[in-house]
């Protein structure tokens, strides 16, 4: 599987990533499948609702995942995941992060560092919840 973002919806992400910082910021990614190809058109920014160690973990209300999906059927488009900021770590999932996902999803993660996001990599749990494959990004 390859992620596509469109130039807005990256810059997006990474404006929520830098405005956040030290904290760890999260939204969902709107857009379309075309073949094995994700093109991501569109995020919401989504609040982390963790009240404890928002530096390096994020969660998000059932109420906010069924928002977004209402928000991407209002525009004709998917639901296809959701992003997070690691602050000063690797934009790698942690265990946590591999607990609280569901497989289909996209992940993309950006590593912030000391303010700045700096690398941007995807990643789709597996069907078996055992770990990720990487997806490939394109600008």
């Amino acid at each position: 599987m390859r992620v596509v973002f469109i130039p807005e919806a990256e810059r997006a992400m990474r404006d929520h990533a830098r405005a956040e910082y030290p904290h760890e910021c999260c939204g969902a990614l709107l857009g379309r499948e075309e073949g094995n190809t994700r093109i991501v058109e569109q995020v919401i920014r989504l609040a982390n609702e963790r009240t404890e160690e928002r530096e390096r973990r994020f969660y998000l209300s059932p109420q906010q995942v069924l928002m977004a999906e209402r928000r991407a059927r209002e525009l004709g488009l998917l639901l296809l995941g959701f992003y997070h900021s690691h602050p000063d770590h690797p934009a790698i999932p942690s265990e946590y992060d591999r607990e609280h996902a569901l497989p289909y999803y996209s992940y993309p993660i950006i590593s912030v560092m000391q303010g700045e996001p700096v690398e941007l990599r995807s990643w789709r749990l597996k069907e078996d919840r055992s770990g990720y494959d990487e997806e490939a990004v394109n600008r």
